[in-house]
């Protein structure tokens, strides 16, 4: 049990950081139209304003 938490756990949180870092770093070299954040449109969705006359 001391092997794993002496090399086996710490090398495991090690890749999962790398991997992550890797994942997140890929939008670099997506082409640009790709990299940009996602559009934000209502799809489907009419909003009504209601007022109300004191």
């Amino acid at each position: 049990m001391a092997i794993f938490r002496q090399y086996i756990a710490p090398l495991l949180v090690v890749l999962v950081f790398i991997l992550a870092l890797v994942a997140v770093s890929a939008r670099i070299f997506l082409p640009s139209d790709m990299a940009a954040p996602a559009p934000i449109e209502e799809v489907g969705v009419i909003f009504t304003q209601h007022h109300s006359i004191s």
